[in-house]
């Protein structure tokens, strides 16, 4: 429930915290530096003004939309005021865009959530919207399979909005929920898929995971399973939970190499429990994924080696 509950509060947000709480001590991270890669809104307000608190969640929902286009850092100026007057605000709500480390335009006082757009379409040079739920798609795979549940549950959330029965943003959500041991909330929401769904890739991806997951229980820390094959590189057992383990927390490539291992040292070892193993990491993953290809390509050569 957390997860949920965390992607829900920053729903569409992409990996790097594109809003955030801001200080003077981190101004020149958050916003100088930041605003080198992207541009970055600067929302000056204050906790008994009026006017912020109906800009300020205009201002999210449009950055939440650009989906790391564009980033949003917040500053209290009650808590802050060398840095408000070091930038010469003088009202609150004050909002300034800053690029390349420079403030290049603004405003003060709340605006209509179209003028909010107009001003990030013309920073980032592109309309907000569904049509960046392609380039939404890609960040998410690629924030899960980096094993960054949070980041990409972010992502999967705000695309399930305006598209709640996408196969693949469902199954990319549910992958996150079961990453972070969420398994309950994941099998919920598997079994909320509509029929003409269910034999979808990604679907079949999580059920796969979800079955890994709750199979595999508590199989131990990836570094209390190392130091074991410290000890004794034979000891296949701490190799396959292991394998396990680093493959549920998102680290593909090297539980696969583990299983790898572990077929060429003993390929019978518990009925060919590694071959079958690699094979339910294919499933999760899916026929196309490039770590599914280099994996059948590994296990094809081992196999007929």
């Amino acid at each position: 429930m957390q997860l949920i509950g965390e992607a829900q509060a920053t729903a569409g947000a992409a990996p790097g915290d594109v809003i955030k709480d801001g200080s003077i001590a981190t101004f020149a991270a958050d916003v100088i530096e930041a605003s080198m890669q992207v541009p970055v809104l600067v929302d000056f307000w204050a906790p008994w003004c009026g006017p912020c608190k109906q800009l300020t969640p205009v201002l999210e929902r449009a950055v939440r939309q650009a989906r790391g286009k564009v980033r949003l850092v917040k500053i209290n100026i009650d808590e802050n005021q060398a840095l408000a007057q070091q930038l010469r605000v003088q009202s609150v709500p004050t909002v300034y865009a800053f690029v390349s480390g420079q403030p290049v335009t603004g405003f003060a006082g709340a605006q209509p959530e179209s003028q909010i757009k107009q001003l990030i379409e013309k920073l980032t040079g592109g309309p907000l919207g569904p049509g960046d739920a392609e380039e939404g798609l890609a960040a998410a795979a690629q924030a899960l399979d980096a094993g960054d549940f949070q980041s990409a549950a972010q992502i999967y959330g705000a695309l399930l909005e305006e598209d709640p029965e996408n196969p693949e943003i469902v199954g990319g959500f549910a992958r996150c929920l079961i990453g972070a041991g969420e398994l309950e909330q994941a099998r919920a929401m598997l079994d909320q898929v509509p029929a003409r769904h269910a034999n979808h890739a990604a679907i079949g991806g999580a059920r796969a995971a979800l079955e890994l997951a709750a199979e595999s229980g508590e199989i131990g820390d990836p570094r209390q399973l190392q130091a074991r094959l410290d000890r004794d590189a034979d000891d296949h057992e701490a190799r396959y939970q292991l394998a396990t383990s680093l493959f549920l927390r998102g680290q593909i490539e090297p539980a696969m190499d583990q299983l790898v291992d572990l077929y060429k040292r003993d390929r019978a070892w518990q009925d060919g429990a590694a071959r079958r193993q690699l094979v339910r990491f294919f499933d999760v993953l899916g026929p196309a994924h490039p770590q599914t290809k280099k994996g059948r390509r590994m296990l094809s050569t081992m196999l007929f080696s």
